[in-house]
């Protein structure tokens, strides 16, 4: 392994999602965006780290709520709402639509319609709403593991599914990701459900429930894509990483109140 090469690799993923400036020295090659994709966990490490200093330090003057909405308004001013914007794309698609060259061409429209911004609303509504009732060092840690694990988990349709452009945006990063860069992705994304317990302690049993409802929403979901269109596009991949945060917010919310 080359350090130099996989600091290059990092600084292409950061620079890929984000609107963080990388040095100049990393240049671009097409194939460093898929040998970065190793990386995308790690960068949404940094996200949502960014997002709980963020919540943590407005706490001290805020409510929780309005805490919890400026950690949003920094995560997405960041990444440019990069994933929220495939959120949208897919749900105007997917429910405006049947075919599948009809959905791939209002997925590839920039404008945004009726039902990708309903999603839109309930989908922040939800994670403001969920994070404002947690305690605050819980949400703050969530924050952390939800950015990580759900691009750890939307990255996973890599390995499995097709791309099904010609060309896009995502072209670069669509080339068929060996199980030995995922685990890697995965060591650096799923770590982080192992959330401390009352105790201080790893909490297996929170992690397992939370893997477990990853696992089958990425099969629910992986299975709907290949349904409609046959595979994956770079805003079937930023859908799908909205829906697994959410998902773990969600699960988090529901294991404090169970």
């Amino acid at each position: 392994m080359n350090p130099l090469a996989e600091l290059r690799y990092f600084f292409t993923a950061l620079g890929y999602f984000t609107r963080v400036p990388v040095p100049r020295w990393v240049g671009y090659e097409p194939h460093y965006l898929n040998a970065a994709a190793r990386y995308f966990p790690l960068v949404g490490v940094l996200i949502g780290g960014l997002s709980a200093v963020v919540y943590l330090a407005a706490l001290r003057v805020f409510p929780a709520g309005v805490a919890v909405l400026l950690s949003m308004a920094a995560s997405l001013f960041v990444t440019g709402a990069f994933h929220e914007d495939g959120l949208a794309d897919c749900v105007d698609a997917f429910g405006g639509t049947y075919t599948r060259e009809d959905v791939l061409r209002i997925m590839h429209d920039s404008r945004i319609g009726a039902f990708g911004a309903i999603a839109l609303v309930v989908a922040l509504a939800l994670k403001w709403q969920t994070l404002a009732a947690l305690p605050p060092m819980r949400a703050a840690s969530l924050m952390i593991a939800a950015h990580a694990a759900s691009r750890a988990s939307a990255i996973s349709y890599l390995m499995t599914l097709d791309y099904v452009r010609a060309e896009g945006k995502a072209k670069p990063v669509a080339q068929r990701l060996s199980f030995s860069a995922w685990l890697v992705a995965a060591i650096f994304g799923l770590q982080w459900l192992l959330w401390p317990n009352g105790a201080g302690l790893p909490d297996w049993r929170f992690a397992g429930v939370a893997l477990a409802a990853l696992a089958s929403l990425r099969f629910v979901i992986g299975r709907y894509f290949v349904r409609r269109i046959g595979g994956y596009t770079g805003d079937c991949l930023g859908f799908a990483q909205q829906i697994f945060e959410l998902t773990i917010y969600l699960v988090g919310l529901a294991w404090i109140s169970y």
